[in-house]
Parts: C-alpha cells; sequence; structure tokens
C-alpha cells in the first residue's frame, strides 16, 4: 500500500480489540426493543426498522429468505440477522449477557466506527457487493442504538475484473499487487487503477498496465525535461527581471489559458463523484504539451523578454500540473529522474533485458547503419519495440525508452505469470 502511495489510516481497528464495545451496542439495540435474544444468539429485528432497505432499495417483502442458507425457525422474520452468535465447538468465544459467543458478522463494524468516528460521519465505503445485506444492516442497528446515526455519502467501488470476472480466491483468477509491481512500477498500477471511475467495475488486462507505464513515463520525462532546460537558468536571474518591470515575467497566454482549463478541469471532475477516469487526459495532456512546446522555444534564441516569459510559464504550468499529480497521489517522494530510472528498470525486466544488452543492441545498430544494412538495422529496432523498448535517434546518440510492446494483447498477456493463489490464511 505504501508503494501504492496509499496514506495510512489513522486507526486500523481490530474487532477483538472491540468486543466489549460490540457487546454494549447489542445491549442499547436489545434495550431498544429492536433486538431479541434466543439460546445465546441475538438477532435483530428487521420490522422494527421503519427505513430498512433506504440504501439498496431493496424491499423487505421482496426478500427471498432461505436462498443462501437455511431459514433458522427461532427468527421471528426470516430476514432477522445476527448481532452475536452462540459459541460452538473449535471456534473463538468471548463471554456475555447472553452465554459465551462471538459478534456477527455486521455489528463490528458499526460498533468500531462508532468508537473511532462517533455515530455520525461523512464517509463510508465498501465494494458495490456490500450494498445488500451488509451496508443495509448496518443502518438499521446503528440507527436502533442511536436514532440519529447517520452517514453523509456512501461510496462503493466496482470489482476489478479478470476477463470481465470478478477477482476472487475461490476462483484463483487473481494477481497480488506485488505480483504486479515486481513488473510494473507501482505508479503505473496506480494509474490504471484510477482510469475508471470507481464505482465502474475494471477490468485487468497487461495491455492497460502497458498504456498506463507509458503514460506515467510520458509525465515524468516531460517534468524531468522540465527540469533539465530550467535548471540553467538562476532564479536570480528571473527576480532581476521581475523587478525592472513586472511584464518581463508575464507568463504566456497559452500558458494562462492551459493553467486555468487544467484547474477548472480537474475540480468540476473531482465535484462530479470523484471522477478520475478523464483526469489524465484532455486538459491535463494539452498542459503536458504546452511545457513541451514552451521548452522547445526556450533552446532557441530568444530576447530577454521572451525568455523570461517562457520561463515564468513553464514553472506555472508545471506546478499546477504536479499539483493535479500530487492530489492523485502519483507524485512520489523520490526525483523525477529515480522514477524514470526505475520504469526503465521494470521495463528491462518484462523484456528480460539488462541494461547492457539494449546497448549492445544499440551499437549492433550503429555498425549496420554505418555498413548500410537498413534491413538489419530495421529488425533490431522492431525486435526491441516488440518487447517494449523504443529506440530513438537524437543527433548522433541513440537513446532508448520503455513504450508498449508493439504486438496485440493475447501475446501481451503471457508478460504477468499466471495468477498463484497465496498461502491459506485465516478468515478474519
Amino acid at each position: 500500500m505504501t508503494d501504492l502511495q496509499c496514506l495510512i489510516p489513522t486507526h486500523q481497528p481490530r474487532v477483538t480489540d472491540h468486543v466489549e464495545q460490540i457487546k454494549d451496542m447489542i445491549t442499547q439495540i436489545i434495550e431498544k426493543d429492536c433486538a431479541y435474544a434466543v439460546e445465546g444468539d441475538v438477532f435483530f429485528a428487521v420490522n422494527k426498522s421503519p427505513n430498512y432497505g433506504q440504501l439498496s432499495g431493496q424491499r423487505l417483502e421482496n426478500n427471498r429468505a432461505g436462498e443462501r442458507v437455511a431459514v433458522d425457525s427461532r427468527k421471528r422474520n426470516p430476514a432477522d440477522f445476527a448481532l452475536w452468535k452462540a459459541a460452538k465447538p473449535g471456534e473463538p468465544s468471548w463471554e456475555s449477557p447472553w452465554g459465551p459467543g462471538r459478534p456477527g458478522w455486521h455489528i463490528e463494524c458499526s460498533a468500531m466506527s462508532a468508537q473511532y468516528l462517533t455515530f455520525k460521519f461523512d464517509i463510508h465505503g465498501g465494494g458495490i457487493d456490500l450494498i445488500f445485506p451488509h451496508h443495509e444492516n448496518e443502518i438499521a442497528q446503528s440507527c436502533a442504538a442511536c436514532e440519529e446515526s447517520s452517514v453523509s455519502y456512501w461510496m462503493h467501488n466496482g470489482h476489478v475484473t479478470n476477463n470481465n470476472e470478478k477477482m476472487s480466491k475461490s476462483l484463483g483468477n487473481f494477481f497480488t499487487i506485488r505480483q504486479i509491481t515486481e513488473r510494473y512500477h507501482p505508479l503505473a498500477l496506480r494509474h490504471f487503477l484510477i482510469s475508471a471511475h470507481y464505482r465502474s467495475p475494471l477490468n485487468y488486462s497487461v495491455s492497460q498496465l502497458e498504456s498506463s507505464s507509458d503514460a506515467v513515463f510520458y509525465i515524468y520525462q516531460t517534468l524531468q525535461d522540465c527540469e533539465d532546460a530550467l535548471l540553467p537558468f538562476q532564479e536570480g536571474s528571473l527576480k532581476e527581471g521581475a523587478g525592472q518591470n513586472a511584464n518581463l515575467v508575464a507568463i504566456t497566454a497559452d500558458a494562462q489559458k492551459c493553467i486555468s482549463r487544467l484547474h477548472e478541469d480537474f475540480e468540476t471532475k473531482m465535484s462530479d463523484d470523484l471522477n478520475t477516469s478523464p483526469l489524465l487526459t484532455g486538459a491535463f495532456q494539452e498542459a503536458l504539451k504546452v511545457v513541451n512546446g514552451s521548452l522547445g522555444m526556450l533552446k532557441k534564441k530568444q530576447q530577454k523578454k521572451q525568455q523570461l516569459s517562457l520561463i515564468r510559464s513553464v514553472t506555472e504550468v508545471k506546478k499546477e500540473v504536479t499539483e493535479v499529480l500530487r492530489i492523485l497521489g502519483l507524485f512520489p517522494p523520490c526525483t523525477c529522474a529515480e522514477v524514470l530510472q526505475q520504469l526503465k528498470g521494470k521495463a528491462l525486466k518484462r523484456a528480460g533485458l539488462t541494461e547492457d544488452d539494449v546497448m549492445s543492441l544499440i551499437e549492433d545498430r550503429a555498425v549496420a547503419r554505418k555498413s548500410q544494412d537498413f534491413k538489419k538495422s530495421d529488425q533490431i529496432r522492431t525486435d526491441l519495440s516488440a518487447r517494449g523498448i523504443a529506440l530513438m535517434d537524437v543527433g548522433k546518440e541513440t537513446v532508448w525508452r520503455p513504450c508498449v510492446p508493439v504486438e496485440n494483447e493475447e501475446k501481451a498477456k503471457t508478460v504477468v505469470e499466471e495468477p498463484t493463489p497465496p498461502p491459506q490464511a485465516a478468515s478474519s
């Protein structure tokens, strides 16, 4: 999670450390006559919850009890759910007013939320498959314990799928984060994950990971080029020009338009239910083009006024681009140069090559071109391109960068090893 730039939660509570709070909440619900004990079990009475179904839109009379598990004849209503389960042989258990047992599935979430966030808090997340019955039951029991209980926003994420099937342990069709980041940079994986709206399903494919990796490389190559181009210009020179005449360092109209458009586009889309999917296209890509175009002009001879204006323009557009990346968690603590080197290292690993291998092939290509053996020269370039390595001739020098392999997706799927189930883990 750290590799993916995810912030560490302030609290990471465990159910086993909050059994007392859970028992206290169950007691409150019983006292409100919204739950009842039967032979060591405690069930929530859904008919005491007038708004049951408000989140999912499920009507209580439409619930088809008995489809997933056998209906417990001790329940007053087949839809009633367990708050506390009587102890069974071989299971962990705790003492309670209703006898030894353990918490039901839903109550633990309500109790821990109330403990750390109070009964009224802003955002509750979870997978789309938890809307019913899990979150619906959470609402019912929380409101029973405290009438003022409320959540301002429910955010349900779609699933990452593999060949349009939900990834799951039972199917064994999943990849772990560690498996993917062995071959792809964590920023590429994060870029891929935010390329779809969080409520939408996202189909895993190597070709999309390759595209995200390529997009991240382009972003950081642009930022690195920007740093390299601005390095010769001292900050003192810029201040000096600004002091003589503020107009000398006014940013260009194109840069101002670019900044305004990117800022507005970002705020509009993020305000639209965190719509991240189009954020790194459109105005963001235009901003990168403005930076690259300005850097090209900066290399040409300019009057002092135009030069200072270009420097200021590039600097301000870069700031806006960096802020977007920072908010999206795509701006790491290391330097742009380090990110580029890491991306190249992952590309070499996917290609099954070393840096020395690539440099040797570049040398072979140079020899072939010198002897006018263009067929061999082109073949070397084509073979590397198929493995995700692009050669570019810059003046008299040839450099390389990662690229999307020139091959179809079916071939690309062989780049990542088949998923393997992890060691059996204890259920939570």
